[in-house]
């Protein structure tokens, strides 16, 4: 575990990290599919394909189904009904991952500045985070369209280092994926991970980062310490 001096502020990825959505995805998708005359997938299918934005969880969930012109001739009508299913029950399958409140507010109590950065399209981010009782911890919020450029690229990372007026080195990024840790290295902030998140199937302890915690309260303490 690498120490971490002179941290200002924190930016926090959401699914997989604060939330447990895989649900709120199954139910969507399923509901998609069988728009589109499609047998369902399990949950367990569906939570490999998180993480790098709707468009493509879509064209992963499609491939199961359909060679890469078949993929691009349905998108659009599969997005469009992911997007109505998604938005009608939003969060409502969704569990708080353990301790996140009380990480948050530990976080807070030390005087550091709280971002979210995540590439779940800002429609679905801000009602998700309002239902859950987690917005008010953000001075900052920014979904996979808010901006021209999302995780793994830096771009997300760097504007909020400007909005906050700080160093890279003085931000930690706190997420579950390759997806965060790849966006921090090249943003220069120092990174953590948490184990339980959904990094496409893959092994966390295989990625890059100054460390794996257990929980955000477990990260707050280590900025304490």
């Amino acid at each position: 575990m690498a120490i971490l001096n002179g941290i200002r502020a924190v930016i926090i990825d959401l699914d997989g990290t604060m939330l447990d959505t895989a649900g709120d995805f199954h139910v969507a998708v399923n509901r998609m599919r069988a728009d589109l005359d499609l047998q369902p997938l399990a949950q367990e299918t569906i939570r490999d394909f998180v993480g790098k934005g709707t468009e493509n969880l879509m064209r992963r969930v499609l491939a199961c189904d359909f060679d890469g012109a078949g993929v691009e001739a349905h998108f659009a009508q599969a997005i469009a009904s992911y997007e109505h299913h998604y938005l009608a029950i939003n969060g409502d399958h969704t569990s708080i991952y353990p301790d996140v409140h009380a990480g948050l507010a530990a976080m807070q109590a030390l005087g550091l500045r709280l971002a979210c950065v995540t590439n779940k399209p800002i429609a679905f981010t801000l009602p998700l985070l309002q239902k859950k009782e987690l917005a008010h911890f953000f001075d900052v919020i920014y979904g996979g369209d808010s901006l021209p450029k999302r995780k793994p690229d830096p771009a997300p990372l760097l504007q909020v280092c400007r909005d906050f007026e700080l160093h890279a080195a003085q931000v930690l990024a706190i997420g579950d994926s390759s997806n965060d840790a790849i966006a921090a290295r090249a943003a220069g902030c120092p990174v953590l991970l948490l184990p339980y998140g959904y990094n496409h199937g893959e092994s966390i302890q295989d990625v890059n980062s100054d460390g794996i915690v257990q929980t955000l309260l477990e990260a707050a303490h280590l900025l304490h310490a």
